[in-house]
């Protein structure tokens, strides 16, 4: 065996040998010798190696399979979620794909494995804790989530910006902090859009426009300081005045409603009252129109009346005129007491008759109509005197 003593003696009651089995160190409990056990170890590693190599091939061959252990450490892995960045010597030598790939193993080569898919998160306003969504607490952070809206009023924002590696080499070495970029830049440029909104727009139908807006704002400066970084929602959580106002916020909102339906009465009263003064204008306005078209077609009417009349005095003057003086001498003595005068003189009295009075008498003495006539004929004839 390889631990027998070669010098004989004992028997190899021991690894050290000695005799009498007393001990590990043999027979007097000497302690080893370092300087033997040093060179019996040398020895096998000389058996080891090739033959006829000396001490400083065996050196040689050594540190050749130290390189070789060396160079073999280059080995390294890259996951399907991620990009490798091989550098050598500081710089950028390659961009390696998911899978086994090689570099030069340190401190010559150094490799770089961010993910590129991993869509990462960065909270603003708040800090959520819990291990799933149906248990997680949210707690507020005032310096971050407080801010100032346009018409000078406070509110509580909080928000969540989710982001994406869209260049590693930018993302690795052109900012130092790229987490505390992305929410600082975040923050900013959700304050600048805040100061310029109102608070009740903010709240209510201004979330969508918010959110695009600060996305695309977010994006812009974050490419303008080459961060590498894609930046795919930014998505509200929470709106809503601070805990200290929030009493003073309620009684805001109810008078808010107080003034709301008073101007809807108001609006509704205005409405009635317009409606009604249009529709009594209308009427008017119709009357009026009424009285024009009836003026004007009596004042045509007697035009053509006139027309007509002055083409029948110009045929015949003498007649027209003796029809009009007649008609309307009877229009005039109509409703009149009428007397004959005569002309003639014999026994020096005037002789006259009073029409009215003999109409009188021949009404008195004209024998009563029979009763079936009076009954069955109430209406006098055309053109009967009454």
């Amino acid at each position: 065996m390889p631990w027998k003593n070669q010098s004989g003696g004992g028997g190899g009651q021991g690894p050290w040998g000695g005799g009498g089995g007393q001990g590990p160190w043999g027979g007097g409990n000497r302690p080893p010798d370092l300087e033997d056990i040093l060179r019996k170890g040398q020895d096998r590693v000389k058996r080891m190696l090739p033959g006829g190599f000396g001490s400083g091939r065996s050196l040689a061959f050594i540190a050749l399979i130290g390189v070789a252990l060396w160079l073999a450490t280059g080995f390294y892995r890259v996951e399907p979620d991620e990009q490798g960045v091989a550098l050598v010597l500081g710089k950028v030598w390659k961009l390696t794909n998911p899978g086994l790939n090689y570099n030069l193993p340190e401190p010559i080569g150094e490799v770089f494995t961010p993910k590129v898919t991993r869509v990462n998160r960065v909270e603003i306003g708040f800090r959520s804790s819990g291990d799933s969504d149906s248990d997680q607490s949210l707690q507020d952070v005032p310096e971050e989530s407080l801010m100032l809206t346009g018409d000078e009023n406070i509110i509580s924002m909080q928000f969540v910006v989710l982001w994406q590696i869209k260049d590693p080499l930018q993302y690795l070495f052109d900012i130092r902090d790229p987490v505390e970029t992305v929410k600082n830049v975040s923050e900013s440029v959700m304050r600048e859009i805040i100061g310029q909104t109102a608070f009740e727009y903010a709240r209510t139908q201004g979330r969508g426009q918010i959110e695009s807006t600060a996305r695309e704002k977010v994006q812009k400066l974050l490419d303008e300081y080459q961060s590498g970084v894609l930046v795919t929602q930014v998505a509200m959580q929470n709106i809503a005045p601070p805990e200290a106002t929030i009493d003073a916020f309620r009684d805001v909102q109810a008078a808010s409603a107080d003034k709301e339906r008073s101007v809807n009465e108001a609006q509704a009263y205005f409405n009635e009252v317009t409606q009604r003064a249009g529709g009594q204008a209308q009427q008017i306005i119709k009357g009026a129109e009424a009285y024009k078209e009836q003026t004007v077609a009596i004042a045509t009417g007697n035009a053509q009346r006139f027309v007509s009349v002055l083409d029948q005095y110009l045929k015949a003057r003498e007649i027209t005129q003796r029809r009009i003086y007649l008609e309307t001498m009877e229009q005039v003595l109509r409703n009149m007491n009428k007397v004959l005068v005569g002309t003639k003189s014999g026994s020096g009295t005037v002789p006259f008759l009073s029409l009215n009075d003999l109409l009188k008498q021949q009404t008195n003495q004209a024998p009563p109509p029979p009763a079936s006539a009076a009954a069955t004929d109430t209406n006098p004839a055309p053109g009967a005197n009454p």
